[in-house]
C-alpha cells in the first residue's frame, strides 16, 4: 500500500435528492464512503453531543468499567497493549429506549446530559435508516427493512502524544455492519479511507459534516455492488482525538441476503444468507477484521 494521497472522498448533499441518487451509487460502489451535507442534525446538537462525549470520556476508569458489553465489544474498551491509544464506550442498540436510559446511568449522566444523548441517538438513527432507504432506491429497490435493524452507538478517544505521531490510532479494518455515520473530530485529523488501488486517502476534518462508510453487510446485501471500505486512524499530532460512530448493523431476526432483483445471470449470487451476530463472530473469532470474512461465505451456486 502507498504513500497518503490527496485526493477527497465524494460528498453527498441530502437536500439534492433525486438528484444525488447517481452519485450516491457511484460513491457506493466506488468508494464505499462519502461526506454528507445538509443533514437534518442541528449543529447545535452536534456540538452540545461533542461536548457530553468529552465528559463522559474524562470519567474514572472505575466508573467507564460500568458500561459493560451486551454483544462482545459494545461495551467500554479500555487501552490494551494491541490498540494502546484508543478508548471507548458503547451503546448496542440506541433503538432501546430503555437501553439508552441505562447507558446514561451507567455513567451517572446528568438531566441535561440524558436530553442531549436521547435527542442525538433518535437524530442520528433516523438518519441512518433515512440513507440506507436512499442507498437501496439508488440501486431501483424500496428500502423498508432498515428502520428494525439495530444501531450500536460507540465514542471513541485516541490518546495522541508527541511520542505517537506517526502510529496507528486504530488498525486498518472494515466495518461489519451495513453503513456507519461517523462524526468526526472537527479539529484533529487522523482518519485515512483506502481505495480500490490500495492508496491512503487522508479524510481531514469538516466540520459541520458526517462521513459515511459501507461496511461487509451492505456488501453482501448489494450483492458485491458496493464497496466496504477499508479505513484507519493514523495519529498525526500530539492531541486527544474524539469522534462519535453509529453502526446500522443487520437484521436481528433472519439472514441478509441479496434482494432478488439485484441477482441475474450477469450477477449470479455471491453470498450465502448471512446472520449478522454469526457473522460478527465470525470475524472477531478468525481474527478478520478487514471484510476478508465475507470470502468464507462465498456461494458457490
Amino acid at each position: 500500500m502507498g504513500e497518503t494521497q490527496k485526493r477527497s472522498i465524494p460528498t453527498i448533499d441530502l437536500q439534492d435528492f433525486p438528484a444525488e441518487y447517481k452519485k450516491l451509487r457511484e460513491a457506493s460502489e466506488e468508494w464505499g464512503c462519502f461526506r454528507i451535507v445538509n443533514h437534518k442534525i442541528p449543529l447545535t446538537l452536534m456540538s452540545e453531543m461533542k461536548q457530553v462525549v468529552r465528559c463522559l470520556l474524562e470519567l474514572p476508569v472505575e466508573i467507564k468499567q460500568r458500561n459493560t458489553d451486551v454483544i462482545a465489544g459494545s461495551g467500554y474498551m479500555p487501552l490494551t497493549q494491541l490498540n494502546p491509544l484508543y478508548e471507548a464506550v458503547g451503546l448496542y442498540d440506541v433503538t432501546s429506549s430503555q437501553a439508552v436510559d441505562t447507558f446514561c446511568s451507567q455513567f451517572d449522566a446528568s438531566p441535561h446530559q440524558r436530553q442531549i444523548i436521547k435527542m442525538y441517538a433518535q437524530a442520528i438513527r433516523e438518519l441512518a435508516v433515512d440513507i440506507a432507504e436512499k442507498l437501496a432506491e439508488s440501486m431501483g429497490l424500496i428500502g423498508n427493512v432498515f428502520h428494525v435493524w439495530p444501531c450500536q452507538f460507540r465514542i471513541n478517544k485516541y490518546h495522541f502524544t508527541s511520542q505517537t505521531v506517526g502510529s496507528s490510532g486504530v488498525q486498518i479494518h472494515t466495518d461489519s455492519g451495513f453503513l456507519t455515520i461517523l462524526q468526526d473530530d472537527e479539529n484533529v485529523g487522523g482518519l485515512e479511507v483506502i481505495d480500490k488501488s490500495g492508496a491512503f486517502i487522508a479524510v481531514d476534518p469538516s466540520p459541520g459534516t458526517l462521513l459515511v462508510n459501507l461496511g461487509d453487510i451492505a456488501t453482501a446485501w448489494s450483492n458485491g455492488r458496493f464497496y466496504n471500505v477499508k479505513h484507519r486512524v493514523q495519529c498525526k499530532e500530539a492531541r486527544i482525538r474524539v469522534s462519535i460512530a453509529i453502526f446500522l448493523l443487520g437484521p436481528v431476526e433472519g439472514a441478509v441476503e441479496a434482494p432478488t432483483e439485484l441477482v441475474d445471470s450477469e450477477h449470479p449470487r455471491l453470498y450465502l444468507p448471512i446472520i449478522y451476530e454469526d457473522y460478527r463472530k465470525l470475524r472477531v473469532s478468525k481474527k478478520l477484521q478487514a471484510g476478508e470474512a465475507l470470502a468464507l461465505l462465498r456461494s458457490h451456486s
